[in-house]
């Protein structure tokens, strides 16, 4: 009869069998797989140098076209936008890159009768009513007619109207905008909260530059970003308008403009003016558009149907 010290044996014998196995299979593979698993470390060391160094490379290699790009534009620009009135409007999300657009504009001899920084404020939903009566009443100077403005109630395309009909020309045979009612109509605007103008607004424009950037994110952002376009659209009615903004995709500014079979026939688009290049062929669609009365599509999404930059007759 097998008795309990027997079952103590033979487990004892059992595990000291495992161990001397144990210590035999690694004695013997040690040395195979500790090369093989330096040589696998080797490996991926030079491998992730030589991806930091691509990296590195491919910085400088962008470095070198922004750099490029800025020392050429004022071959490229020069006095191609010599006295033509343009206005500049920011989004939010393009506030970053304005200055670049704007030194661009300058460099072609653009005459930029003010920069607009348009507030969230304007955009929120919440704003919707009072942004109404701002356009319909309490903003809307004697010369702009209520008939002139849309009268579907979206406070942020009715506003719009009304400021593009007092920052950009008049149709032939309107009645001009005095500049006490400019005046008037951006101050309301301002110590609403809604916008900000960076310096005096000098005049009429008879084009604007809305500079844009990614689509909003939160739960209102489908809303939000209908009425970046509503903005966009009320002033490519009354000018020539270029959207210079960030990516063309999810939704923002230019997407929805190429996405657009008419919008994207009047309005220009470069995708890229958060870089040197994109904001120097912002200014060159730009004179596209006041030279040819042609829009593009620009930039360097999959959607940007005019390539890199337009091609402007010598």
């Amino acid at each position: 009869m097998i008795n309990f010290r027997y079952h103590v044996v033979s487990l004892t014998a059992v595990f000291l069998a495992l161990a001397i196995g144990l210590v035999v299979g690694t004695a013997a593979l040690n040395g195979p797989v500790a090369d093989s698993l330096k040589e696998h470390v080797n490996a991926l060391r030079k491998d992730n140098q030589q991806m930091r160094q691509q990296v590195n490379s491919l910085q400088k290699e962008l470095d070198m076209e922004e750099d490029f790009a800025a020392e050429s534009a004022p071959l490229l620009l020069s006095g191609k936008l010599s006295g033509r009135r343009v206005l500049v409007l920011s989004l939010p999300s393009g506030r970053e890159h304005t200055e670049g657009v704007l030194k661009m504009l300058q460099l072609g001899g653009a005459n930029v009768t003010g920069r607009i920084d348009v507030q969230d404020k304007f955009i929120n939903l919440e704003s919707n009513n009072n942004l109404l009566e701002l356009a319909v009443t309490a903003a809307r100077p004697n010369s702009v007619s209520t008939a002139n403005l849309p009268g579907n109630g979206h406070g942020v395309e009715t506003s719009s109207a009304l400021l593009a009909s007092v920052l950009l020309d008049r149709p032939a045979g309107t009645p001009p905008v005095t500049e006490a009612d400019r005046r008037t109509v951006l101050q309301q605007y301002t110590s609403g909260g809604y916008l900000t103008a960076q310096d005096k607004v000098s005049g009429p424009a008879e084009a604007v530059v809305l500079v844009s950037g990614q689509p909003y994110v939160d739960k209102d952002s489908a809303n939000k970003d209908k009425s970046v376009v509503k903005i966009a659209e009320q002033f490519d009615r009354a000018g020539a308008i270029v959207v210079g903004g960030m990516g063309s995709a999810g939704g923002n500014l230019v997407a929805e403009v190429r996405g657009d079979p008419v919008l994207s026939q009047s309005i220009s688009t470069v995708d890229n003016a958060n870089t040197v290049q994109g904001q120097l062929v912002t200014a060159l669609a730009l004179v596209q558009q006041l030279t040819e009365r042609k829009a593009g599509q620009y930039g360097v999404g999959d959607n940007a149907a005019g390539g890199l930059l337009p091609k402007l007759p010598q």
